[in-house]
């Protein structure tokens, strides 16, 4: 995606390969927003190959002179390399699709590595740092720095690490994207109906990634919707519509000692950003270590540390509450500085609603499927049939009004023909009761004789 952080207008701007070999690329201003900076003294021409790379190449020699697999952004495709000159870059959203803060990249010791790289703070979070590259499963002596995907789902990098899609073995379209959310997830293409699914990530459990929520929150997961937010104790909402910057402080804190409060938040973890750790510290040994500094924001208080033993308490005063996260089996506790006047003091486990605002947040779903149809076909649809329904009843009320029209037009024909002839139209009926009348006024006069009955 040439131009992300600023895109150009989608009307009268132009791609174009000019003589001497450059790809440019010009808005509606007929300006140079982006150019190949490629030169051929043979002829060349712009090529999409079924693999969906983009590639000016010489007509003559066949040189690649230019290949948009060099150049990638978010998403690798099959064959595409991924070395030391290149980098995927999230979207900064799911429908805002300009840089946004997470990174996949070879760092300087040659392991491939996911970054959260934020205004504030940067830190990489996959593999986790406080593994060595041998524990992780990485190498860190190839020096060759590439990665690829293939066809059939296998991903190989020169660090050693690999890993195979849940549907390996077939032949599909296939794209590996570092998703807005930080989570690095391959996708294959169902043949059936054409849509996307997820067959393989990088997360799990999507709250270990860092900055999920923004500084001063807590993330937790719930299987049925995902990924949740809420602010700590304490704190507000920066902005509803972009969780990615946190929360801020309600009320600042003082920095008289005796004006705080310690509020305990049980199993939620704050990683990273502590100024030290004490081993076999007690809950009012921590808290004397966190009241000494001013700066300081709070203290986690856990069971369990890598490579050291377990059952020991363990103090890590926090400098700044980043990469929040609860899950029911974590084996500690933070325990969250706040004015003593905070309404938070009697704050218990209960009031933690990890709840986003619709309009805060879109969650990534595992399929993308197709809709059932628009709002404007489903008006159309029902505005046809009702003008049907309408053109019946008219059709009906014309017959009726005809029928009842003929009747009164055959009464006034009669009497107009009684009154030109003398003659009267009889039915059946009439005529066999007029016979009965006669034949009871013949037996009252007998001398009258009635011939034809």
């Amino acid at each position: 995606m040439a131009n992300r952080d600023a895109p150009i207008n989608g009307r009268n701007s132009k791609l174009s390969l000019l003589k001497t070999g450059n790809l440019i690329l010009t808005d509606a201003g007929k300006s140079v927003v982006w150019a190949s900076n490629t030169f051929s003294l043979s002829s060349s021409s712009l090529q999409l190959y079924d693999t969906g790379n983009l590639v000016l190449i010489t007509t003559t020699n066949r040189v690649i002179l230019w290949q948009s697999f060099d150049a990638p952004t978010d998403t690798l495709l099959p064959l595409q390399p991924l070395n030391r000159d290149s980098l995927l870059v999230s979207s900064r959203s799911l429908t805002n699709f300009s840089s946004g803060f997470y990174k996949l990249a070879f760092d300087d010791d040659n392991v491939l590595r996911l970054v959260y790289d934020g205004p504030e703070v940067s830190s990489a979070f996959w593999p986790a740092h406080w593994l060595l590259s041998r524990e992780a499963g990485r190498s860190s002596y190839n020096s060759s720095r590439i990665a690829l995907l293939d066809a059939f789902g296998n991903f190989t990098s020169s660090d050693n690490f690999t890993f195979f899609s849940a549907d390996y073995g077939v032949q599909l379209q296939r794209r590996l994207t570092l998703d807005f959310d930080g989570n690095l997830r391959l996708y294959s293409r169902e043949n059936e109906n054409g849509s996307w699914v997820i067959s393989w990530q990088a997360f799990a459990q999507p709250c270990k990634i860092h900055a999920a929520c923004g500084p001063n929150s807590v993330c937790k997961y719930v299987p049925s919707f995902g990924r949740k937010c809420s602010c700590l104790p304490g704190y507000k909402i920066k902005n509803p519509a972009d969780w990615s910057l946190g929360c801020e402080p309600e009320i600042l804190v003082s920095s008289v000692e005796t004006e705080v409060i310690f509020i305990r938040l049980p199993h939620v973890e704050m990683y990273g950003y502590d100024f030290g750790y004490f081993e076999n510290y007690t809950l009012e040994m921590c808290k004397e270590v966190c009241l000494r500094r001013y700066d300081c924001k709070g203290f986690a208080l856990k069971y369990v540390f890598q490579n050291h033993p377990d059952n020991v308490p363990y103090c890590f005063p926090k400098l700044q509450l980043l990469n929040g996260y609860t899950t029911p089996n974590f084996r500690g506790d933070f325990y969250l500085k706040v004015p003593k006047t905070s309404p938070y003091k009697d704050w218990s486990a209960k009031e933690l609603t990890l709840d986003c605002p619709a309009e805060a947040t879109k969650q990534l779903e595992r399929r993308y499927v197709k809709t059932d149809g628009n709002r404007s076909e489903k008006f159309l649809l029902g505005f046809v049939t009702a003008v049907g329904i309408v053109e019946i009843l008219a059709m009906v009320l014309v017959w009726l009004y005809f029928i009842g029209s003929r009747q009164k037009i055959d009464a006034t024909s009669e009497d107009y023909f009684l009154v030109a002839t003398g003659f009267r139209r009889f039915t059946y009926s009439e005529l066999k009761q007029q016979e009965i009348s006669v034949k009871k006024l013949a037996e009252e006069l007998p001398e009258l004789s009635i011939k034809g009955y």
